[in-house]
């Protein structure tokens, strides 16, 4: 080989080393470290129109002085029969109205996981938490298809007024069955959309015949229900494999067609 080819040989070579160093440390393009995002809304579920999420901005009405006399907030945390040193989820937990009374119930050997998929929302939770010097609330960050809960360990997931904002309730359903304990239950709250007399909106509300629709087909089983709330049903569910015993759903007195 000549000089005058060694010379150009080298300078290929060192051309390529230059160009393989740029690409390693250029910083990676913004598909490479795009994060995955939520998947788009569904519009309906198995014949129910879903209902959009309520902002963090309207949370002030979830703590609003009325809530008590309106819905006997106190005779549903009764009715659940929550335990000292129970793992509670507060699912769709808001500003913590019940995760606070819940947090009490269980006591320090319990916990509270609270979840939402607004991070305002938690952020409020917290603040309240904080100033009425409650400490065994873990505040989880969910997104709209996992709700980020521990397998197999929970003993009551809390759903109040909240399932038919659920814009993926399959695959919520599906997240909260793994993570119920084989006794494990859920507690369905939701406005009576068989009640034109409950003053919400059609849009949110869910009728037995509903939540029957959606509940078993996802792997549940009715255990427990509760008709004694002045506007909600009380739906408890538990996995098609608890132990606990299976009951029929009971009509609403003044059950409507949808």
């Amino acid at each position: 080989m000549s000089h005058r080819q060694s010379l150009a040989a080298c300078h290929a070579l060192l051309s390529l080393v230059l160009c393989c160093t740029q690409a390693a440390a250029a910083p990676p393009t913004s598909a490479a470290v795009a994060m995955p995002r939520d998947p788009p809304a569904q519009d309906t579920y198995r014949g129910r129109k879903i209902a959009q999420t309520m902002h963090y901005q309207g949370a002030p009405w979830l703590i609003r002085e009325s809530r008590e006399r309106e819905e006997q907030c106190a005779t549903l945390l009764a009715t659940l029969k929550v335990k000292g040193g129970d793992t509670v989820c507060d699912l769709g937990c808001g500003n913590g109205f019940y995760s606070l009374k819940l947090a009490r119930r269980v006591g320090d050997q319990g916990v509270i996981l609270a979840v939402d998929i607004q991070q305002e929302m938690l952020g409020l939770l917290r603040a309240r938490a904080e100033s009425e010097n409650i400490h065994n609330i873990r505040p989880i960050l969910a997104s709209v298809v996992d709700p980020g809960l521990p397998s197999g360990q929970i003993d009551l997931v809390l759903l109040v007024d909240v399932y038919h904002e659920f814009s993926h309730p399959a695959a919520m359903l599906q997240a909260i069955h793994c993570s119920l304990k084989p006794t494990g239950r859920v507690a369905l709250v939701e406005f009576r959309q068989e009640d034109p007399q409950v003053p919400i909106k059609p849009l949110h509300k869910m009728s037995k015949a509903q939540i029957m629709k959606e509940f078993p087909p996802a792997g549940f089983k009715l255990v427990g229900q509760f008709d004694g709330l002045p506007w909600q049903h009380v739906m408890l569910f538990a996995r098609a494999d608890s132990p606990l015993t299976e009951v029929q759903a009971s009509p609403w007195p003044t059950e409507i067609s949808p």
